[in-house]
């Protein structure tokens, strides 16, 4: 990966640097575009998204496409003539849309947005709600990155976890996203009840043998007001999954995939844009039920967040009434907002961003860098900040240093 890949903002929207902190102004950052689809077949007990399985078994589809889109119209000042760098529809099970109105989703955003040519345009999908034909309407929308939520080909390790299909279905779904995008990415989940370092491994060579160019692999945690938070499955112990992961990281290195964030694993050319904007401290708009988003705008970042839950966001669509809660990132919390997301990164980002991105001067995080660096968590370089291998071990440590 060349660094200019990751850090530079490839765009030119034309507009004015923004005032930032003192003598300093700040250059709007890339801008990329959420979209959240709240619906699933059925919630997973380990899930603590936004996401609900319908009442009645009816999907609002074209009232959701609808509510979006005026969510949008009543977005644009705030980022109007900028261009997009990349969308992501996620969920819940985007992939549960009928792919007319996918289309007319994504129609309707290149109608009133610029994007950048070649954007990246993700659509989430899950494994039993999707076929081979369904993927090529999706790509023939627009398309051109597919992230399939797998999490095991192990048909009780699926099982264990309450997901909806099994691993037959599994490997369907990844030869046809293989066979329909140029770029797919395949979840996995690791530390499962009852599995092994085999068995997980087992499941890291099915999704090589699919010749994708991205994999993401998370450990499965007990998330606060789930099922598994309430009712815990028998887990491997600690020990267990630091051997998973090490093993996970080492035959990835092996296939020759960089390890680029904590839980992401990618091949040359194909990290993920959009998660990268997220790292590197971008803006982004976030529309649908419960989307959160960051705008820089002229009095400083912007965070917002829509209502959550989708009927409420139905309801006050009516109102053109979206947001729930907007607030402006006051200075003192920039310098944490920031490392929290860049220091996700196993190679950090150059430390000029810090001042590019937060409008703040860089010695505002002198004597934490110091701090950081005296523990070892965090690499000596002046010119970038990345955490050391002890502090992506202990990355919690790291950040909190950086706490108002």
């Amino acid at each position: 990966m060349q660094a200019s890949s990751l850090y530079s903002s490839g765009h030119d929207d034309g507009n004015a640097p923004l005032r930032g902190g003192p003598g300093l102004s700040i250059q709007p950052p890339p801008l990329a575009l959420y979209v959240h689809f709240p619906w699933c077949v059925r919630k997973c007990p380990y899930c603590d998204f936004n996401s609900h399985a319908p009442h009645g078994g009816e999907i609002p589809f074209a009232a959701w496409v609808d509510a979006v889109l005026g969510d949008l119209e009543a977005s644009l000042p705030q980022v109007w003539g900028r261009r997009l760098v990349s969308v992501f529809i996620g969920g819940g099970t985007p992939s549960l849309l009928p792919a007319r109105e996918l289309e007319r989703l994504l129609d309707a955003l290149r109608a009133r947005l610029r994007l950048v040519p070649g954007a990246e345009i993700t659509l989430e999908a899950n494994p039993g709600t999707v076929e081979a034909a369904r993927f090529r309407a999706f790509y023939a929308a627009g398309v051109n990155r597919l992230s399939l939520g797998v999490q095991s080909f192990d048909d009780r390790a699926l099982a264990s976890i309450g997901r909806i299909h099994d691993g037959r279905a599994a490997r369907v779904a990844a030869a046809a996203a293989s066979a329909t995008f140029e770029r797919v990415n395949l979840d996995l989940i690791y530390a499962l009840p009852g599995q092994t370092t085999a068995i997980a491994m087992a499941d890291v060579e099915t999704a090589l043998g699919f010749g994708g160019g991205h994999l993401s692999c998370y450990q499965l945690t007990l998330e606060p007001n789930t099922p598994f938070a309430h009712d815990p499955p028998a887990r491997p112990d600690e020990d267990a999954a630091a051997d998973m992961e090490d093993a996970i990281a080492a035959r990835l290195a092996e296939a020759g995939f960089g390890h680029y964030e904590v839980s992401a694993f990618a091949r040359d050319g194909q990290c993920c844009a959009h998660n990268l904007n997220y790292w590197t401290f971008g803006d982004y708009l976030g529309l649908g039920p419960g989307a959160h988003g960051k705008i820089t705008t002229a009095d400083g970042v912007v965070r917002e967040m829509r209502h959550k839950h989708p009927a409420r966001y139905l309801e006050g669509a009516a109102r053109g009434d979206f947001v729930q809660e907007r607030r402006t990132v006051g200075a003192a919390e920039l310098p944490f907002e920031f490392m929290m997301n860049a220091l996700r990164l196993r190679a950090g980002v150059p430390a000029a961003l810090f001042a590019e991105r937060t409008g703040l001067p860089d010695t505002t995080i002198s004597a934490e860098r110091t701090r950081a660096v005296e523990a070892g968590l965090l690499d000596p370089d002046p010119l970038r900040l990345c955490p050391t291998a002890r502090g992506r071990r202990f990355l919690n440590d790291l950040l909190q240093i950086f706490l108002p």
